[in-house]
């Protein structure tokens, strides 16, 4: 199932300046001719992520550079996605010709690009980068009227993390299987009310929240679809938003969540810094790609997320998606260098899970053989969730608001400036109209 195309009148500036682009440009669009192992190409890469990705990728695009010595690749990294986001804004408002020839895409990004014609049809590439492998589910996301515009990079789920240190440190019982979220509130507030340190001395929280990293998990959870449905409304009601909301409240009241102002400025913390990673909480929500910096902090146990239904709603997504300027001189070229980084094998014995679990399965099996300690504990978590988890709508272009307007809102209820059902009433409002645009 895919979304069709809506008119989009807040972005019709870029969608004509692409089409403008496509109309002038002799080999953009993907129109240039084809590979020509002799031509010099420069290739522009861009990405998100810390100094390690960084270094990383750069190992995998010297090994191309290596076998293709007539491409040049220009890498262009960036810290966080909103980063990069906020570059193709711009470089797509100037019709594409600015934007990296491959870059990274995630959440409702290959939607919104995919509409706006600006992402390469990878299906005009099919020599060079074979789609053909990936499960259907991995692909949704990237999908526009039945076009694709992106390949996945692996697969993540939403886990617990559990400090099992922490845990005993404070005389509490693990949680179990099948443990709800009043059961949650509870361990958390105990903890958080122990007057626990760390080794540096610093006070130790119940849970270190992002909500960013839950709600979807949540609305799966208590909706018949999750926060989406399949046409590209929204799949929750306000009661539902504001029975989150009250979780966040009590374990506001009860000190299981730090202070609000420390709850709203680790929103962006990169993982290496967050209050879990460094021994500050015992419970924490994330992606299974974490499990590793994550494991910096302990004796670290993954379990699903509690639930009070009798759905665990996790899916497991992917965690970004490589895509093609539509603006390339050079798509074949580009989609070689997608198809490097996806199914090369010498590529994924470097890369491994970083960007989650391959989908491919030929790349799959070159990396699980390679995975131990928390890398395999992570891709053994993923499997269970390919037998118990759900599959998810993808993201709508309007959805690109929900993080931040799921932010502010918890900052008014926690700060105590809205109630629960304010909140979930002006949440459910503005996400509404952003679907709708």
């Amino acid at each position: 199932m895919t979304r069709s195309t809506r008119s989009r009148a807040a972005i019709g500036s870029v969608a004509a300046a692409m089409l403008a682009l496509a109309g002038c440009s002799g080999s953009g669009g993907g129109a240039g001719g084809e590979y020509d192992p002799d031509e010099a190409i420069e290739l522009e890469i861009s990405w998100w992520g810390d100094d390690d990705r960084a270094r990383l990728f750069g190992e995998v695009i010297d090994l191309f550079e290596a076998e293709y010595p007539n491409i040049t690749v220009v890498e262009t990294p960036v810290g966080a996605p909103d980063d990069l986001f906020n570059r193709l804004a711009t470089d797509f408002a100037g019709g594409g010709g600015t934007a990296p020839d491959v870059f990274a895409l995630g959440g409702a990004k290959p939607q919104e690009y995919g509409d706006l014609g600006a992402l390469l049809d990878l299906s005009t590439v099919s020599e060079q980068l074979d789609s053909s492998a990936y499960p259907d589910f991995s692909l949704t996301s990237a999908i526009v009227d039945d076009t694709l515009y992106g390949l996945p990079t692996g697969g993540n789920a939403t886990a617990a993390f559990i400090n099992a240190d922490i845990f005993e440190q404070a005389g509490v019982p693990l949680p179990e299987e099948g443990w709800t979220w009043d059961d949650l509130v509870d361990v958390a507030g105990q903890i958080g009310g122990a007057g626990l340190t760390n080794d540096a001395g610093n006070p130790i929280y119940g849970i270190d929240l992002r909500i960013q990293d839950i709600m979807g998990t949540y609305a799966a959870q208590v909706s018949e679809v999750g926060m989406y449905d399949w046409d590209g409304k929204l799949g929750v009601d306000a009661d539902q938003i504001a029975s989150w909301y009250e979780i966040e409240q009590r374990l506001n009241e009860n000190g299981g969540l730090p202070d609000p102002s420390v709850v709203t400025s680790n929103w962006q913390l990169p993982p290496d810094q967050q209050p879990f990673t460094i021994g500050q909480a015992a419970i924490t929500f994330g992606y299974t790609n974490l499990m590793t910096a994550y494991s910096a902090a302990g004796n670290v146990q993954m379990m699903l997320p509690p639930t009070d239904t009798d759905l665990s709603g996790i899916a497991l997504l992917p965690s970004a998606y490589w895509s093609v300027n539509a603006a390339t001189e050079h798509p074949e070229a580009a989609a070689m260098l997608v198809d490097w980084f996806l199914h090369e094998p010498a590529a994924a014995e470097l890369i491994l899970d970083t960007r989650g679990v391959p989908f491919n399965p030929d790349t799959l099996a070159v990396v699980s053989p390679l995975l131990e300690g928390p890398a395999q504990t992570a891709a053994d978590y993923v499997g269970r969730v390919f037998d118990e988890g759900v599959v998810a709508p993808p993201q709508p272009a309007g959805g690109s608001i929900m993080n931040e307007l799921s932010q502010r809102m918890e900052a008014e209820v926690l700060f105590g400036r809205m109630s629960t059902d304010d909140a979930a009433a002006q949440w459910m409002e503005e996400l509404g109209a952003a679907l709708e645009e």
